[in-house]
């Protein structure tokens, strides 16, 4: 069948987007679902800085691709294999698609599935397979198994968390990445315990929804951090107790004060090496330092060893949250429906396919938190 997506031709354009527009509309061929895969008609697709690190070249990924992996959607048709979905069921895009049999996936981690790595590097499907084709035969290349900046998708079965109909689909996107990502980081790799501090860096759409995980969880105290006065605004709206804006002077030591020496557990979510290594400052002896920002694989950071002993310190990245989707895209939503995790207060734009540029460049220059495209 015939698309419409939005197509990255080349990485690393320059900005602002709005004059360079790194993101082409494209009428592609789409082939139908093969063997344990799905076609599914996208209803909503959130702008994710997992997708600027694309088109920024921070992550470089093959191209031409077609971009977006957090969306919502109906499922339209079933490839042979498929028991468990039927036409008309809404469902939620995963970013990972577990294969369920590796030796991470066996241990209850699909995050960090290796075949997905393997055929999301690829720009492939988890069966190694590609479902995008200009009209000349030339291969276009999936984004992290799902490609959802089109009107509709195929992705594998292992892509799809089903969700009952009633819940919006704008809203239902950002479950997918947004809400997985930064409520798994705080309730799942961190662990936070009730009562415990609890600082984040970093408040764009992932790192204000560790907010809302770590006020779920019953932190004490939670301190928002951001180089952006609006954005920590925000974060007190949500219930951040605190807020420091990070390019103040002396702001590790004013933390470090309001703390008692430091905070039990910090997430990192701006992905920089600068800012994890801010949070490492900040935690106190014998707490946990989580990041689940993505900087450049070439970016490093430079920690006091002997600290890790010393003071019983832990590091840890977070990836998807930690999560297993089929049980936590369930539980975030009932706790959206009782008011306990706000993620429609994170949207700050609904946007038509054709102005997703202005939609990266918006991101790009911290002007939106989560910014959703409609389709239909």
């Amino acid at each position: 069948m015939k698309i419409r997506a939005a197509v990255l031709n080349t990485i690393g354009a320059e900005r602002p987007y709005t004059d360079s527009r790194p993101l082409v509309i494209e009428e592609l061929e789409l082939d139908p679902p093969g063997d344990h895969e799905v076609l599914i008609e996208i209803r909503a697709a959130g702008i994710c800085h997992s997708d600027l690190s694309v088109v920024d070249g921070n992550r470089p990924r093959p191209v031409p691709m077609a971009l977006g992996h957090e969306a919502a959607g109906i499922v339209k048709e079933v490839g042979n294999g498929v028991r468990d979905l039927s036409p008309g069921d809404h469902v939620v895009a995963v970013f990972v698609p577990s294969c369920g049999h590796c030796a991470p996936c066996a241990e209850g981690r699909p995050a960090l599935c290796e075949p997905a790595a393997q055929t999301n590097n690829a720009g492939a499907l988890l069966s190694g397979t590609h479902r995008l084709h200009r009209a000349d035969g030339t291969t276009v290349n999936h984004h992290l198994g799902v490609s959802a900046f089109a009107d509709h998708a195929v992705v594998s079965r292992n892509s799809l968390v089903r969700i009952d109909p009633e819940l919006s689909l704008h809203h239902a996107a950002l479950f997918g990445c947004a809400v997985l990502t930064g409520v798994g980081a705080a309730i799942n790799s961190a662990g936070i315990k009730a009562g415990q501090s609890v600082a984040v860096i970093g408040l764009g759409g992932v790192g204000l929804n560790s907010v809302l995980g770590a006020l779920v969880a019953g932190a004490g105290e939670v301190i928002a951090i951001d180089l952006d006065n609006s954005k920590l605004a925000l974060a007190k709206e949500l219930g951040a107790t605190h807020s420091f804006n990070s390019g103040e002077e002396d702001v590790i030591d004013a933390i470090r004060q309001l703390t008692n020496g430091g905070v039990n557990c910090v997430i990192e979510m701006a992905g920089s090496e600068k800012a994890l290594e801010f949070a490492y400052q900040i935690t106190r002896r014998g707490g946990t330092t989580v990041t689940g920002g993505l900087a450049h694989p070439d970016k490093k950071v430079s920690l006091q060893q002997v600290s890790l002993v010393a003071e019983e310190r832990t590091l840890k990245g977070s990836y998807v949250g930690s999560c297993v989707p089929i049980r936590d895209v369930s539980r975030y939503v009932s706790l959206f429906r009782q008011g306990k995790l706000p993620v429609d207060k994170l949207l700050s734009d609904t946007l038509t396919l054709d102005e997703i540029n202005e939609g990266f460049e918006k991101l790009a220059a911290g002007k939106a938190v989560r910014q959703v495209i409609l389709f239909n």
